[in-house]
């Protein structure tokens, strides 16, 4: 049987092999992937490295990669947004598991692991600033994953539900999703020092995640809703903006994938930290070492 072959339109290939927003090519491509949004953060992480072997910068897209003990990394920044991470899941994917040369998807699958390190607020008043939180559950309020077939085969949809009955959920908004990050990579970073929450991927920073500023919101009661949610035991610990797209399309490529915070503002008790970049930094050394 022939392979589909995919059109120029539909994956951009640069003039230089490398693929279109990332300007990387699929020789620099790690298996140990590590995720930020900030392109400044990728220079502190990369600081670690033992080796650097190469340093692309395209956009918001900034990437090195180079090795930290005996271990093949990429860091790469994804900027903020679910909308983003939409361009890098299916670049990296395509880095992967595209043959450039035929347009058509490689034999044999090649997985990623890939960790994001972010910062993020907290939704509960008990959760002090400076935990790290992994998003074991990523509720997706950006919609992303709605527009990929298998969107449910991936999804906690009774989780899901019991979401959208208790918060009154807004039919003018995005239909919310669930996903779970990787068991095994959630077990291996984060050990038994990283608290195990349940994270709201927002689709903005201000109104979306209930912050009024001149505008007025829509769901003025929306945070005190989330805040009392239960299911199975389980609450929502924390706001951020890109787990829920890099978990979903992981899952659904294959891929292995997780989120882990330094909540640095509590939203609850109107409380935040002017040295957040101290609770990354540790952050970031533990995930270099456990990934």
């Amino acid at each position: 049987m022939n392979k589909k072959i995919i059109p120029d339109s539909e994956l951009i290939i640069n003039s230089d092999g490398s693929i279109f927003h990332l300007h990387l090519t699929p020789e620099q491509l790690s298996d140990k992937i590590i995720v930020v949004g900030d392109p400044g953060r990728v220079d502190m992480i990369a600081s670690h490295f033992d080796t650097q072997d190469f340093n692309v910068s395209s956009r918001e897209f900034h990437a090195i990669g180079g090795t930290y003990k005996n271990k093949k990394i990429l860091c790469l920044s994804h900027g903020i947004g679910a909308d983003n991470i939409d361009i890098v899941m299916t670049e990296l994917d395509a880095l992967a598991n595209i043959d450039f040369t035929t347009r058509t998807v490689k034999d044999t699958f090649r997985q990623l692991e890939i960790v994001r390190i972010g910062t993020s607020g907290s939704l509960q008043p008990d959760i002090a600033l400076g935990t790290p939180v992994i998003a074991t559950k990523a509720i997706g309020f950006d919609g992303v994953l709605n527009f990929y077939a298998g969107r449910n085969e991936v999804c906690d949809l009774a989780f899901e539900e019991a979401f959208c009955k208790h918060v009154k959920w807004n039919p003018l908004f995005c239909k919310p999703y669930v996903v779970d990050a990787d068991n095994e990579l959630v077990e291996r970073i984060g050990a038994d020092d990283m608290l195990r929450g349940n994270t709201i991927a927002a689709v903005g920073f201000y109104g979306p995640q209930g912050r009024e500023v001149r505008l007025p919101l829509a769901e003025p009661e929306l945070n005190n809703r989330i805040e009392s949610f239960r299911h199975n035991k389980l609450r929502i610990t924390n706001y951020e903006m890109e787990s829920s797209a890099l978990q979903g399309l992981a899952k659904l490529m294959g891929h292995k994938a997780m989120t882990v915070c330094a909540i640095i503002a509590n939203r609850r008790n109107n409380d935040a930290t002017p040295n957040y970049k101290t609770a990354v930094a540790d952050l970031v050394r533990t995930v270099l070492d456990r990934i």
